[in-house]
């Protein structure tokens, strides 16, 4: 049975009053009320979230609606209707986010049950997308297609989300709980920051599995790496583990303050021994020790032109930069996937899409579609390793506007430095971190400071993070610096981090890039 521990924090009270998936039942009644969304209560507003319905104060009266994209795979004819539903409902943008959603923005309540009617269509869902459930479960995006996986994890995360979806035994947790399951050896989902990370291991006898982490986490107090349980796993329990360690955490988690309640907290609270030898009496048996981790050193986007592990096909990555585009050109993506492919669409961490299975000899057409002039299978390698959160524009937590100003930033790179290698740039418009900024090579966080005598738009800067076996946190460099002198900022950074490896001896010294006000 589901546990709730009555506490003072209001979302604590507003799930002890009315279960968050509850609202499912009442949405009907409340997209039809006379007075629309300005009458909905505001515990029901926080519900709506329990069906990926979020209320977006910078929009106010219009709501953001985020899909849950299963291992980040879609359909040509899923991807079509969700366009047709952006174009129709909403405003036609169309943001992809870095757990391998998609969002669509600028909803009425009065339109969001016929848009739940047709994700059922169409066999999507947007439940349990926000609040304190179960987010959607990432894994490579070439899972099955490439050649460099130990195994193919997505059946795993298939058969994790068929437990959860709908069932109210893990709609009450005490925060959110990010997942991962991967069987790629390039370290492509940023698996040490996740609640959860089951990534590709050789257990006794060679057998293949999952090694497992707990307690990653991005947002307030900066990234905290996945704590190694020491535990290995077969592919057939996987799923079946990843429950128990969610239900452990409903049960025995913190509900007292939300600061601390993601399951880092717990981990750090009892430690890994304990937390494992809780985990065994659940579970019923000794858990075998951790394997051989079986990951690569480097990472990979999956951008370009790769083959596949079936013969004579290719996948085809295209760079979405910041995630941000729009109805009509995924439409057009959607087109050219069943044209050219099998329809099989996938989306990336790195906000970024992938069109599978196109035959060796349609690659030269599919190359030539004017699409791909804009989402580039080829991007420069400012724009290849930018992501971005939404921004102040749609989101109430941002304090700067992030996608834009992004853009604005590598572009102007790229023209001063067009030979420049791989440099990964995450920018997040506050210290909840959805933009991952401090798994970058250079971190951006949003603030304000005062400048010539005005409160301006600002960043604190950091350099030197990553995932995969030797994961770190990004060291924070300068606090605040703003955002119209980063052309005096950035280039001296970036000279000095030499392999994009954090050297703490950076000498700072501003480096010109005349003419470029990031702020107009």
């Amino acid at each position: 049975m589901t546990t709730a521990t009555k506490t003072g924090t209001p979302i604590e009270r507003i799930k002890d009053e009315k279960p968050g998936l509850d609202i499912l039942d009442d949405i009907d009644e409340l997209a039809a009320q006379h007075g629309g969304w300005e009458t909905i209560e505001p515990g029901d507003r926080e519900r709506l979230k329990w069906i990926g319905t979020f209320f977006r104060k910078p929009t106010p009266g219009r709501f953001m609606m985020r899909m849950r994209i299963t291992n980040g795979r879609l359909t040509s004819a899923q991807l079509t209707a969700l366009a047709a539903l952006s174009s129709s409902l909403g405003n036609g943008v169309m943001d992809l986010t870095t757990r391998q959603q998609i969002e669509l923005r600028d909803i009425q309540i009065l339109d969001v049950p016929e848009i739940l009617r047709a994700l059922c269509d169409i066999d999507l869902s947007s439940l349990q997308t926000g609040m304190d459930n179960i987010r959607g479960t990432n894994t490579c995006a070439l899972s099955g297609l490439t050649p460099k996986e130990l195994f193919d994890a997505s059946p795993v995360g298939e058969e994790f989300t068929r437990m959860f979806l709908g069932n109210r035994e893990y709609t009450n947790l005490p925060r959110k709980l990010n997942v991962v399951f991967t069987g790629c050896l390039e370290n492509c989902v940023h698996a040490e920051t996740q609640d959860i990370a089951m990534t590709p291991g050789r257990g006794p006898g060679g057998l293949n599995g999952f090694n497992v982490a707990v307690g990653g986490k991005m947002g307030s107090g900066g990234m905290t790496v996945a704590q190694p349980l020491d535990v290995f796993v077969e592919l057939q329990d996987a799923a079946r583990l990843a429950s128990a360690i969610t239900l452990l955490f409903r049960d025995a988690g913190s509900r007292e303050k939300r600061t601390r309640a993601r399951l880092a907290f717990l981990v750090d609270d009892w430690g890994v021994d304990r937390f494992r030898k809780e985990m065994e009496e659940r579970w019923g048996a000794p858990l075998a020790p951790a394997g051989k981790d079986a990951r690569y050193d480097h990472e990979a986007d999956h951008l370009g032109v790769n083959p596949q592990r079936q013969e004579g096909l290719y996948s085809v990555g295209l760079c979405v930069p910041t995630g941000r585009t729009c109805a009509d050109d995924m439409a057009e993506l959607a087109r050219l996937a069943a044209a050219y492919g099998s329809g099989s669409i996938r989306l990336t961490v790195g906000q970024n899409v992938i069109i599978a299975d196109v035959p060796e000899g349609k690659l030269p057409a599919l190359l030539d579609e004017p699409l791909l002039s804009r989402l580039s299978p080829d991007p420069s390698s400012y724009a290849r390793g930018l992501v971005s959160c939404t921004g102040n524009d749609y989101c109430n937590l941002a304090l700067i506007e992030t996608k834009s100003v992004s853009r604005r930033v590598v572009e102007a790179l790229h023209s001063l430095y067009p030979d420049a290698g791989p440099l990964r740039m995450y920018w997040s418009g506050c210290p909840a971190g959805c933009g991952n900024h401090h798994a970058a090579d250079i971190g951006f966080q949003g603030g304000k400071t005062r400048y010539e005598g005005e409160v301006v738009d600002a960043v604190t800067i950091f350099a030197g993070g990553k995932t995969g076996p030797d994961a770190r946190a990004a060291r924070k460099i300068v606090d605040q610096v703003p955002v119209s002198t980063l052309g005096k900022f950035l280039p001296g950074l970036i000279a000095k981090l030499k392999g994009n490896k954090f050297d703490p001896n950076l000498d700072l010294t501003e480096t010109d890039m005349p003419g470029i006000d990031f702020e107009s």
